[in-house]
């Protein structure tokens, strides 16, 4: 079943001759459960496309569609409701508050919305991540490694049913590159929602499902690595 559809999506920064045309025209669908990897050199449009899918930044023209909801026909409140309730997001550079612990980091997305915390998931969350002996730790006390793994907690807490990850490797050495890695393909399976990841590492694009290339701000291939 389709859970993400992108219809002639384009973003365009700026007007007349400094206009930047950072998406132009692009069309895709995600399946339920797939892992699928972006990849395209810098400045492509691949950090863009993905703050489209994850309702950070709304398009110029076209439309996404998450589970049927055209997400930008919501309004900027009903927008960041949806967005806590049913979208992942995990940065490059963790996005945790520095004055929360890593509890408090972690549960903040249902903090926000109002939900009742569910005790089992946020324990299996910690113990996944090995987080168990920092959760009254403030980020400036944990490692690249240790705040990305808080960064994947947050993105989890409140069961999205799609995971969007932005380079979640590329400030991290290869050890703990490999180690983010496995634990989001972890939950991945496990947990079953949808994770795209963008990346740059050839190595990484290979363990998805399938891989969509950008360039220039549009689709420049499309491929299924397995099914």
């Amino acid at each position: 079943m389709e859970i993400l559809r992108i219809e002639h999506l384009s973003k365009i920064y700026g007007q007349g001759e400094t206009a930047v045309h950072a998406l132009s025209d692009v069309s895709f669908t995600v399946p339920e459960g797939q892992f699928v990897a972006i990849v395209g050199p810098s400045g492509s449009g691949k950090s863009t496309l993905l703050h489209m899918m994850g309702g950070v930044d709304r398009p110029s023209e076209g439309k996404v569609f998450v589970s049927d909801t055209d997400i930008y026909q919501l309004n900027e409140t009903n927008l960041a409701i949806f967005r806590r309730r049913h979208l992942g997001l995990i940065y490059q550079f963790y996005n945790l508050l520095p004055v929360l612990t890593v509890e408090e980091n972690i549960k903040l997305p249902l903090l926000l919305d109002g939900q009742e915390i569910d005790s089992a998931h946020l324990q299996m969350l910690v113990e996944t991540l090995e987080l168990t002996g920092r959760l009254n730790h403030l980020p400036n006390q944990l490692s690249g490694g240790q705040q990305q793994r808080v960064s994947i907690g947050r993105a989890l807490a409140n069961h999205p049913s799609i995971v969007l990850a932005d380079e979640p490797t590329g400030n991290l050495d290869s050890a703990n590159s490999r180690e983010i890695i496995s634990l989001l393909k972890l939950f991945h399976q496990t947990c079953g929602q949808t994770l795209i990841i963008i990346t740059h590492d050839e190595k990484i694009a290979l363990q998805a499902d399938r891989i969509l290339s950008i360039e220039d701000g549009k689709i420049a291939g499309d491929e299924v690595i397995r099914r």
